[in-house]
């Protein structure tokens, strides 16, 4: 089977590649072609994985996934969320959201965060929706070098290292992107094989 992801982030078509079974090739936005950059216009997370799966399916005829991430921290009320790519501007600059984030919680004693990534998938003219989610806390500082996004200011819930300490192969077996991409293989493998 063949699957357009909807992304030209290449950290996350390699993320998701490691993790679907060889029966699925995945085929990024540059391989069919499209350049575009897909507006990502929704105001929540799920909203934006519809928009962008819609877009490649409406525009390029093709079975399609397409997924939305982002970051929620309890003390700003949800926030950086829908905005999490763009927190320090439209620049989307990973250390400047960092560093935005790691500012606005200075004094903050309640660090509790999630990741939450949701999937779209429309395949044979219907949609699916898939969600990850996976509880953690903000660290006062960097740490790690792997990953990318906020990874190095992440750490799960039970565990003492940031994402950007984990390994590719330990963060996507807990990661909410992981949890997520497991939901849509599930569905696949059941239905379609």
């Amino acid at each position: 089977m063949k699957l357009v992801f909807a992304s030209n982030n290449k950290n996350k078509i390699q993320e998701i590649q490691a993790l679907v079974p060889n029966d699925i090739e995945i085929v990024s936005l540059e391989e069919i072609g499209c350049t575009d950059d897909i507006p990502e216009t929704a105001t929540t997370i799920e909203g934006n994985a519809i928009l962008k799966a819609n877009y490649v399916t409406e525009k390029y005829g093709y079975n399609c996934f397409a997924d939305d991430t982002g970051l929620e921290v309890e003390a700003l009320h949800g926030a950086p969320g829908v905005y999490s790519a763009r927190y320090a501007g439209k620049q989307k600059n990973a250390n400047d959201n960092m560093n935005k984030l790691l500012l606005e919680l200075k004094n903050q004693t309640n660090r509790k965060a999630n990741f939450k990534t949701v999937i779209a998938l429309n395949l044979d003219n219907r949609q699916y929706v898939f969600e990850g989610i996976i509880n953690g806390q903000i660290l006062e500082e960097k740490t790690g070098t792997n990953g990318f996004g906020y990874d190095p200011i992440f750490t799960a819930e039970g565990y003492d290292k940031s994402f950007a300490e984990l390994t590719m192969e330990e963060k996507s077996s807990i990661s909410h992107r992981g949890i997520a991409v497991k939901k849509l293989i599930a569905f696949l493998q059941n239905n379609f094989q």
